[in-house]
């Protein structure tokens, strides 16, 4: 799996693309998708320009796949940690997993296959029972299932934040195009 995780992670940095600092982006300097503030809190002391796309890559594996047990998800479902992982890196990690966990919390038929579980964007035990019992429930029509839950809620936050904050419709055209059920 280790292999599968470098280059899913190698190629959201080629998406995330080179240096920007782009003057709507709240994120100010950002290299291979990597926001000053996050490069700093990983040790990086250089110019944004400068971060090596290793650096980057690190900075991914630690903060966007395995802080927040994208990796305990992939043991059940690998297409959607990878969209958990791809939505996490454009809009934190916690919020994939509260879509999860809302998700989960509605296909639970009232919670006669599992309980409900609190939206707290922590992937805990409830959460990982859920999705085996889930996988169990509802076999291989499951996963997409899934998929298209995270994708729906995914789409309905970026027009939520465009709507909010007029400068953000400068990116909403790129984040749908790019973001949205592109990893399916």
């Amino acid at each position: 799996m280790a292999e599968t995780v470098a280059k899913m992670i190698d190629a959201l940095v080629g998406r995330e693309g080179g240096y920007s600092n782009h003057p709507s982006d709240r994120g100010g300097p950002t290299k291979w998708g990597v926001t000053e503030q996050v490069a700093r809190a990983y040790g990086y002391g250089g110019k944004m320009s400068d971060l090596h796309r290793d650096v980057a890559i690190e900075i991914y594996r630690k903060r966007y796949w395995v802080a927040p047990g994208f990796d305990k998800v992939e043991a059940v479902f690998p297409k959607v940690a990878v969209e958990m992982f791809d939505t996490g890196v454009n809009m934190g990690p916690t919020v994939p997993v509260k879509f999860l966990q809302r998700a989960l919390n509605a296909l639970n038929r009232r919670g006669n296959d599992w309980p409900d579980m609190p939206v707290d964007g922590v992937i805990g035990a409830m959460t990982i029972a859920a999705l085996v019992w889930f996988q169990r429930e509802r076999g291989k029509a499951a996963e997409p299932v899934l998929l298209r839950c995270l994708d729906g809620l995914q789409l309905a936050r970026y027009l939520d934040i465009t709507e909010a904050r007029p400068a953000n419709e400068d990116f909403f055209f790129g984040w749908v195009s790019n973001r949205v059920g592109a990893l399916a």
